[in-house]
């Protein structure tokens, strides 16, 4: 590549099919102007995606085994990549537009944020912070990052901290642990200070009109196929081989199975190599109304085929990451959902009348005592674009389903989806209700063994740099590299890394779209300050 010339290169291979494969494919073609038939991407499942998944029909259930959350000032790139997109619901309008006209038509104001035993509400708006914290909170957002390699949050604040509605606010929005990585904590405090005055009621949340596949990855999926993009699915890639130099590093060959069928493809220098590095949904089991999800052994899950490429990549540069802290402990990163369809009206109507938000204003209900760690989410009806009127869908999740429940006495890993359902009809006193709501509807649970590994405690060198130093050709993606001041667990992060890869290796004279930095507006700080010392 010759500096300040853009390059087209002959041929690009994705590998792996969720929104950092489908966001970089979509540049590749509007701005370094590919043929569309040259782009291949390789998926091991049957469906593009990734961890941002959602599928069903009434018949046999909704499953989503989580959901996205966006706002307006920080998904910068994402909303640049839904700008391209037109959408498939509205005629004329894109992805983008889909997003901001629902967010105001139906916007966050939850009434139920935070829940105390007994099913009271609390006043989330006393986030509870001391002065103790709040100056410890003043030291960690200056400190750098290589003074706090390797600590968790429970390294830095005190007890009292994680007893602060603040904390069962971060903890149940984005899915902390108090032994989780400091780095991400900090960064996530930086990045979304300009939320905390709304963390009370989830003011500044914006939605997508449907759950994240229909109303994001399905239609930049179907523009991709429509120009001739190739999707190989159920294709595991095994290993990739590099050529290094003093000068330069490429891919020269890709190892995969297609269908459990063996097969090699030969890389030029002027082809592009972009892998997606681990997975948040790697390994994970579903269960259903009457069994538990199996139970997944640590050494069966870090042989999961996205671990096992990253780890055999690992071992050809230094610089090329660490999966092993990542998938070597899935006690640090469990997460377990379920997903709830109901067949009748009964639930919602009492949700609405006891929580006072109609589905898909009130965002995150946290339990605040659960011992499984337990919110809840009601979205917007219908959260499927194939879902009927009389059908109503909702998720929820626990983030310790080690634990023994309050009211079922077994662990969450242990239930059914039977069981986790009379949990949450327990938790919210819908005692009159219960047996009509569990006769008409039906609960999937999902144990996903990943869906925080993200967090876990790092240093420097973990993640490897989206372009390595001296790549040629290569670049990787996803929640498990290196990307300075932003946050992981959030498509923002993906779309970010698809951004850097493709105009970086393309030479392209366009930069990358800017990271919104509240964190620098004095008028911020201030209202941030005042929150958390309500």
């Amino acid at each position: 590549m010759t500096a300040g010339v853009p390059t087209i290169p002959t041929k690009a291979y994705l590998i792996g099919g969720g929104i950092a494969s489908l966001s970089s494919a979509v540049y590749m073609i509007r701005h370094a102007h590919m043929n569309p038939k040259d782009i291949e991407i390789f998926e091991n499942l049957k469906v593009t995606g990734g961890s941002m998944d959602a599928s069903g029909d009434h018949k046999k259930a909704y499953l989503m085994r989580g959901g996205r959350m966006f706002d307006q000032e920080a998904y910068t790139c994402l909303f640049d990549l839904l700008s391209e997109i037109p959408s498939i619901y509205n005629e004329g309008k894109s992805c983008k537009d889909d997003i901001f006209e629902f967010s105001v038509q139906i916007p966050t104001d939850a009434h139920a944020r935070l829940i105390e035993e007994g099913c009271v509400k609390a006043d989330a708006s006393k986030l509870g912070v001391s002065l103790v914290d709040n100056a410890r909170f003043g030291e960690l957002l200056i400190m750098p990052e290589d003074l706090i390699q390797g600590r968790g949050i429970n390294d830095y604040f005190t007890d009292a901290f994680f007893e602060s509605n603040f904390w069962y606010c971060m903890r149940s929005t984005f899915a902390f642990q108090p032994w989780h990585s400091l780095i991400e904590f900090k960064r996530y405090c930086l990045r979304f200070m300009h939320e905390v005055p709304k963390l009370f009621n989830l003011g500044g949340v914006w939605r997508s009109p449907f759950n994240q596949y229909d109303s994001v990855i399905k239609p930049t999926t179907m523009w991709l196929e429509e120009r001739g993009v190739v999707f190989h699915f159920d294709t595991e890639v095994t290993s990739l081989d590099f050529q290094v130099t003093a000068a330069e590093r490429s891919v020269y060959r890709i190892h995969l199975n297609k269908s459990g069928v063996p097969q090699t493809i030969d890389v030029a220098k002027t082809d592009l190599v972009f892998t997606t590095l681990g997975s948040l949904t790697a390994a994970s089991s579903v269960g259903d109304m009457n069994t538990a999800p199996p139970a997944v052994e640590q050494t069966v899950a870090e042989m999961d085929a996205t671990w096992k490429l990253w780890n055999d990549i690992s071992k050809r540069q230094p610089d090329f990451g660490r999966p092993e802290v990542f998938s070597r402990d899935m006690n640090a990163s469990k997460f377990e959902s379920f997903s709830v369809t109901c067949y009748n009206d009964t639930f919602m109507k009492r949700y609405i009348e006891w929580s006072g938000n109609q589905p898909g204003s009130g965002a995150l209900v946290t339990f605040k005592h659960s011992k499984w760690g337990m919110s809840i989410v009601v979205p917007h009806q219908p959260h499927f674009a194939n879902q009927p009127e009389d059908v109503h869908v909702f998720w929820g999740y626990g983030l310790f389903p080690d634990e023994v429940g309050n009211f079922v006495k077994k662990p969450m890993r242990d239930c059914t989806g039977a069981e986790i359902m009379t949990e949450v009809l327990c938790m919210l006193q819908f005692d009159a209700e219960m047996s009509d709501i569990l006769e008409h509807c039906t609960v999937i649970p999902s144990m996903l063994p990943y869906t925080m590994a993200q967090f876990v405690k790092r240093s420097n060198g973990d993640r490897p740099a989206v372009i390595p130093r001296h790549s040629v050709n290569f670049a990787f993606l996803g929640q498990f590299v290196e990307v300075p001041d932003d946050v992981v667990f959030t498509v923002e992060y993906s779309v970010r890394c698809a951004q850097i890869a493709v105009f970086g290796l393309c030479g392209l004279d366009r930069k990358v779209t800017p990271m919104f930095k509240g964190w620098r507006d004095p008028s911020v700080v201030v209202s941030a300050v005042k929150a958390l010392l309500h």
